[in-house]
């Protein structure tokens, strides 16, 4: 029923769904571009339509009362940006515990532009052994879905060229927000 739901909400909205459901059981999921609020409710609505259940990672202040129990319900884990701690370890012992996970995680970290993706969506998958799955919002021709997983190499720059092959001429919300699709950790590979 919720992806009939789903499915109906995002015609409604003029979106097309673009690829098939990802096949594997736990991966990584990149939500790109991410330039607009909107990005949120739009990428929930496009996992119930291809009938996936998502874990989501925000920052703590939006699980507080009263809609934290709401936000933990549509899949969210509270992430405590400002505290440093061993994020990636946890994300991949979670991969360990649970034979069926699918996070997704901002690979821009923020609505506004910026120059490197964060990298931690790489090193979870790689440490985990889990593919990576690209999905993308393009507000220019209101598709949004998924693409062919990428198990990593261990080559960073030519991993990271298939997700700028991928992105190539998708457009965000507010497209003077999206940045260069590279991350800090090519420049030591060059």
């Amino acid at each position: 029923m919720k992806q009939k739901i789903a499915r109906w909400l995002l015609r409604r909205a003029g979106w097309s769904l673009e690829g098939v459901r990802p096949a594997h059981a736990r991966y990584v999921l990149i939500a790109a571009p991410h330039t607009s609020n909107w990005d949120f409710p739009l990428m929930l609505l496009f996992a119930a339509a291809f009938d996936i259940q998502v874990r989501w990672m925000g920052k703590h202040s939006l699980f507080v009362w009263p809609a934290g129990w709401f936000m933990r319900k549509l899949g969210g884990m509270p992430i405590v940006r400002h505290r440093s701690g061993n994020l990636v370890a946890s994300l991949v012992e979670a991969f360990q515990r649970h034979p069926s996970l699918v996070l997704v995680v901002p690979t821009e970290g923020t609505r506004d532009r910026a120059e490197y993706w964060k990298s931690g969506f790489y090193h979870i998958a790689r440490q985990a052994s889990v593919p990576i799955v690209p999905s993308f919002l393009d507000f220019s021709r209101k598709r949004g879905g998924f693409g062919p997983a990428l198990l990593t190499t261990g080559s960073v720059v030519a991993d990271m060229q298939y997700f700028r092959e991928f992105y190539a001429g998708m457009t965000g919300k507010f497209p003077a927000n999206v940045g260069p699709i590279r991350l800090r950790e090519e420049a030591d590979q060059q």
